[in-house]
């Protein structure tokens, strides 16, 4: 039975499109022991009124790096956790609490809230909003962080190891990865690579309007019953798990 793994930075309440490419895996490797991008995804989410998708504003976490550039994700600190927090609360109650799902999308995103006030590590927070909305898909994956292996720092050759470190046979690659993935590094070692693309087991309609929005505002939008038909079940050939993309399961 095929194991897929999925790498990826942590970000602050996910795009749809990252969140699919982890639910469409069995494994996320959590990428922390790599250089902190600022103005990216890491520190910041797109949202946008549940009426106009199109009018998306950032949400941004104020950060410090305490060796400068050269900072690791997992070693990034907030800013101002308490200001944080209260602007975090404010606007998703603000851009996604008229919608159906908020009753169900509300504790989930507290917690991040809560997590936000009292961390002073952006890595915790990115990493809980994340697990979060992987708990509200059903997603039963496993989670494990790249900072707690020991392996070959070039780039392909890095995700060919984390790759084969949890025993997985697959690479998922997403499409910023295309541009410079190197096949050959997971050749050497017997590790198969397949391109996430537009998921089968999402609508069109709610790909296409939302994929570089973070996920929340797909789950806003849809009524608790209809959170469901987001996908067909997340059905994978050689896993053999089927999950519902909906609240609470």
């Amino acid at each position: 039975m095929r194991k897929i793994c999925a790498i990826h930075q942590p970000n602050f309440l996910p795009r749809l499109s990252t969140l699919a490419k982890i639910l469409s895996a069995d494994v996320w490797v959590i990428l922390d022991d790599v250089q902190f991008c600022r103005r990216d995804y890491q520190h910041r989410a797109k949202l946008a009124p549940m009426e106009s998708p199109e009018a998306w504003r950032w949400l941004t976490l104020p950060v410090h790096l305490p060796q400068g550039q050269r900072t690791e994700i997992r070693r990034v600190e907030l800013a101002d956790p308490c200001e944080s927090a209260r602007r975090v609360s404010c606007v998703l109650a603000r851009e996604l609490g008229g919608g159906p799902m908020w009753p169900a999308l509300r504790p989930c995103l507290a917690e991040v809230v809560t997590r936000l006030r009292e961390s002073k590590l952006l890595r915790e927070v990115a990493e809980l909003s994340t697990r979060k909305l992987l708990e509200i898909a059903g997603w039963q994956g496993e989670i494990v962080r790249s900072s707690d292996f020991d392996v070959t720092p070039e780039r392909s050759a890095r995700l060919a190891d984390l790759t084969r470190a949890v025993q997985a046979d697959t690479y998922l690659c997403g499409t910023g990865g295309r541009r410079y993935l190197d096949e050959s590094a997971f050749t050497r070692i017997g590790v198969a690579v397949e391109y996430f693309d537009t998921p089968s087991w999402l609508t069109p309609e709610v790909w296409t309007s939302g994929k570089g929005l973070s996920a929340v505002c797909a789950l806003a939008r849809r009524e608790p019953h209809e959170a469901r038909t987001l996908s067909t079940g997340c059905s994978r050939m050689g896993t053999g798990w089927v999950r519902g993309w909906g609240a609470g399961e």
